[in-house]
């Protein structure tokens, strides 16, 4: 491509329209990443859906044609440097305790929404709905991870809702494809903003049995019954949501309540907004401080088992940050393979070079093994009424969150490096996934919570792990380091508080290895197992030896 230009006349300030000469742009100068289809192009996610929900090809080959979209590039980086600002009280002094966004984070949430990002899984009836709805998610995190917050915790919130009859109108507008930004009830709107959850207090932390909020019945007690609820959140994430999920002292002792932004009457709830969060990334998401002072609530569950029934959606938002992970270091080797495949130096493309195609198959293998382990806890839950797919659910849920969440921090580092100067500039989009890979091991419970979940499960029953181990045997009876791996794993189940995360890792590589092995090249399974069950993979990326670093990234290539 050549550009024209016409010099100006010194003695008049002209242009000298006479004169034109054609200059070259400069060679080895990296386009934009975009008119890609993210979904199409990706090995793993489009054959897990060929194979799990090939009904929800299309709806997923939608979304994958915005992921890498220049208007979608926009608004993310729009969403993230123009960020929320909250108003608590309007021009003459009324409490307003609302939040202002940006036209470009409502933009992100209409189309996260409109692709069913937060409830493809209960508005479809077929099977496979939580597996279609996990790749949307993984999609999603390519785009941009504050509006995944909010589009996350609404799918985790719907059992609950539609469980508690009291809740039927959140539950309704919640599973609809809209989504409505309006500040007005719930009832007046076209669709959902979001479903919130406020549950940490500044004096308790993860400890949810600290908390001193406390709420009172207005007149019976028992689920679905009103309660008035006072005390404070110190987090509480997309705070303009149509409603929170929280936790309370009732007399009962520490129990879940749903508190509506609107009252009954159309009035607002009583709920202060005290400030928004001055967070390291995740800036689009409003979080927040919030105060209860005699806050409308619904009692859901029984009265003292506050924790145990918020929990029940934490399987869902765990398992959705293990999937987002995933998603997030796709997005961030996607970036690194267009730039290292344009690029040359010394006389070699970057992917082809002897020093970074190891570490480019490195990148590669923590994507593959991250996404098959995401996307098969999403399968548990698709059929869990089955017993053996449910204790994988249970145990396998933790695991992923664990290992995806600790591992993106890390292929985002090196992904960064794979590009150099330009991925440390805000116009790229890699510092934004830098700031956000973080976050995901930190909510919805840190790395030593899930070490514990896990653990507690083998303390009780050792036998839980027996359904994951089923899974793993048969790869491993043609495999001497999977087998180990598997010897290991029940060596280190005797003792699973001592050895907690030892175990945990070793389970989530085995289950990685055992997957790619059923669903991946030999080339990519027999490289993962080699480097992560073997032995010589030093501590850093592009330490793997003795494999076939071309063939495993062409698999990693948008292609």
């Amino acid at each position: 491509m050549n550009i024209t230009t016409s010099p100006t006349d010194e003695a008049t300030g002209f242009i000298d329209d006479d004169f034109t000469e054609q200059r070259p742009l400069p060679a080895n100068l990296v386009p934009d990443l975009n008119g890609v289809n993210a979904f199409t192009t990706d090995k793993v996610a489009s054959a897990v859906i060929a194979k799990y929900a090939p009904w929800s090809q299309e709806n997923a080959s939608r979304l994958g044609d915005k992921v890498w979209a220049p208007h979608t590039l926009q608004i993310a980086r729009d969403a993230q440097r123009f960020t929320p600002e909250l108003r608590t009280l309007d021009r003459v002094g009324n409490r307003l305790d609302m939040v202002e966004f940006h036209p470009a984070y409502h933009d992100l949430m209409s189309m996260a929404f409109e692709a069913g990002v937060h409830a493809l899984a209960w508005s479809s009836t077929e099977h496979g709905s939580h597996t279609a709805r996990a790749v949307q998610s993984y999609l999603w995190n390519q785009v941009d991870g504050s509006t995944a917050c909010p589009t996350g915790m609404a799918y985790a919130s719907y059992p609950m809702l539609r469980d508690t009859p009291e809740l039927g109108p959140w539950a309704e507008q919640i599973v609809k494809h809209r989504y409505d930004g309006a500040f007005a009830p719930i009832e007046t709107k076209s669709g959902g903003s979001g479903i919130a959850y406020a549950m940490t207090e500044k004096q308790g932390g993860s400890d949810l049995r600290a908390n001193i909020t406390v709420a009172r019945p207005v007149g019976k007690r028992g689920p679905g019954e009103a309660y008035i609820v006072n005390g404070h959140k110190w987090f509480c994430s997309a705070p303009m949501s149509d409603g929170y999920f929280t936790v309370a002292q009732t007399k009962g002792g520490v129990s879940c309540l749903f508190v509506p932004r609107w009252l009954p009457d159309g009035t607002r709830n009583n709920i202060q907004i005290n400030r928004l969060k001055d967070k390291l990334g995740n800036r689009a998401n409003a979080s927040s401080e919030i105060e209860y002072h005699d806050a409308y609530a619904y009692l859901v569950g029984e009265e003292g088992r506050g924790v145990r029934t918020i929990l029940t959606s934490a399987e869902y938002t765990r398992s959705d940050f293990a999937i987002g992970s995933a998603g997030l270091m796709r997005a961030a080797l996607s970036q690194a393979l267009h730039y290292n495949d344009y690029r040359s130096a010394f006389g070699l493309k970057l992917s082809q070079l002897p020093i970074q195609a190891p570490v480019l198959a490195d990148l590669a293998l923590e994507w593959a093994g991250a996404a098959h382990l995401g996307f098969r806890v999403a399968r548990a839950e698709d059929n869990h009424n089955d017993v053996s797919e449910a204790l994988v659910a249970r145990l396998l849920t933790p695991v992923a969150k664990f290992w995806n969440c600790r591992r993106v921090p890390t292929v985002v580092e090196e992904a960064m490096q794979a590009i150099g100067g330009n991925a440390y500039i805000e116009e790229h989009p890699m510092p934004r996934y830098y700031r956000e890979a973080p976050l995901n091991a930190i909510w919805e419970g840190t790395s030593n919570m899930m070490v514990m979940d896990v653990s507690r499960v083998l303390v009780r029953e050792p036998k839980a792990i027996e359904p994951i181990l089923d899974e793993i045997r048969p790869a491993a009876a043609d495999n001497a380091a999977l087998a180990q791996a598997v010897d290991d794993i029940e060596e280190l189940i005797k003792t699973p508080e001592a050895t907690a995360r030892h175990l945990v890792t070793k389970i989530s590589l085995s289950v990685q290895a055992a997957l790619l092995l059923e669903h991946a090249p030999t080339t990519v399974a027999e490289a993962f197992i080699s480097t992560r069950l073997g032995t010589g993979w030093g501590p850093g990326f592009g330490t793997i030896q003795n494999v076939d670093f071309e063939a495993i990234i062409d698999f990693a290539r948008l292609s």
